[in-house]
């Protein structure tokens, strides 16, 4: 649960009063313009940045699994397969390999610095150690960005099938139709609404 979350950059106000309760299993997408604080919430609630005012109350067993549009969640100076092998350590080299491969690195592509990969690259590396992290609550901010079609529908798939909680940040409506959300947040207001066929529309203007 997030409660009276604010944040400002000095007298910048972004948002205040943000209530935001993310049951077991719950899909929320946050929608909004350019500037309205929907990566800023997520870096609060991911735990990455502090928020002003309020502050988050953990579920028991909450694991939290951050996509940041910067791939910052990365370890450059580690290959893919490292930085695969760091998020799951049970994991073993050749199901971190066959995950690897369904995210389209195969071969020698796994011994590949994560620094020379290219920004769709990073994307599915990132999302990949999303898969193996046995996070139960995922906070995606934009992630079909940077994405070939084929990458972008092994993406999709996979937010698709995911059975736990998700809050999605995105302007694509496909990722938004994949996460078949229960509930629309819409920044800087902070308003709750029930999802409707209505703010389908609005991703692609937001």
């Amino acid at each position: 649960m997030a409660e009276d979350l604010s944040k400002s950059y000095g007298s910048l106000e972004i948002f205040t009063s943000v209530d935001l309760a993310i049951d077991r299993g719950s899909k929320v997408v946050i929608i909004g313009l350019n500037g309205a604080g929907k990566t800023t919430l997520l870096r609060i609630l991911a735990g990455v940045d502090e928020p002003d005012t309020g502050g988050l109350l953990p579920g028991h067993g909450l694991r939290i699994g951050y996509y940041a549009q910067e791939h910052e969640t990365l370890d450059l100076d580690r290959t893919v397969l490292q930085n695969m092998m760091t998020a799951a350590y049970e994991l073993a080299e050749v199901e971190a390999r066959k995950i690897l491969g369904s995210f389209l690195f195969t071969g020698d592509d796994v011994h590949k610095p994560t620094r020379v990969l290219s920004g769709g690259e990073k994307t599915r590396l990132a999302l990949a150690t999303l898969v193996v992290s046995s996070a139960n609550v995922l906070l995606l901010d934009e992630p079909t960005n940077n994405l070939d079609p084929a990458s972008r529908e092994e993406i999709l798939g996979a937010l698709a099938a995911f059975e736990g909680a998700v809050v999605l940040v995105s302007h694509d409506p496909g990722a938004v139709a994949a996460l078949n959300p229960e509930r629309v947040l819409m920044m800087p207001d902070a308003v709750e609404d029930l999802w409707n066929a209505e703010y389908q529309e609005l991703i692609e203007l937001a």
